[in-house]
């Protein structure tokens, strides 16, 4: 469980404000699709997002700091990479999620994005959807949020 310390949490009992919090900046949400996308050295991220090298050097503190990266030394000592913690791997829903978000909505129906694609198949990756037990879909009509010191229906 990441429990950052320094973190001013904007709504501490919201999971969706800390997570905002901890990830909801353009550059880190950035680094986190290069990093699962396999880039792990400074210059790989920085010729990947074209970001300024002190911006790219705090947002990549902070995601050390913040447990979703590793900082490992190379073979020789003189620079680091970087990888994903398994708190940062569990990231790839909400990253997947972006992408198909942007993809429905972010595009006009002729232009070309890139696409992620399941390599075994080659098949474009599912469009995720919570499901209910059952299998059906559930929409945000059929939730209800339950709040800190709040009875479940």
């Amino acid at each position: 469980m990441l429990q950052p310390s320094g973190v001013d949490w904007t709504d501490p009992e919201c999971p969706v404000a800390r997570t905002a919090d901890l990830v909801g900046d353009k550059w880190i949400l950035l680094i986190i699709r290069d990093s699962l996308d396999g880039k792990r050295r400074f210059s790989e991220f920085e010729r990947s997002l074209g970001v300024a090298k002190n911006i790219l050097s705090d947002r990549l503190r902070l995601l050390v700091d913040r447990g979703i990266l590793l900082r490992i030394p190379n073979d020789r000592g003189t620079r680091s990479e970087y990888e994903l913690t398994s708190a940062g791997r569990d990231l790839f829903t909400l990253i997947l999620s972006l992408r198909q978000w942007g993809e429905r909505n972010a595009f006009s129906t002729d232009e070309a994005h890139s696409t992620l694609v399941d390599p075994a198949t080659g098949e474009p990756v599912p469009q995720l959807r919570p499901l209910r037990e059952s299998g059906a879909e559930l929409t945000p009509e059929q939730t209800q949020l339950v709040k800190v010191g709040e009875s479940t229906p």
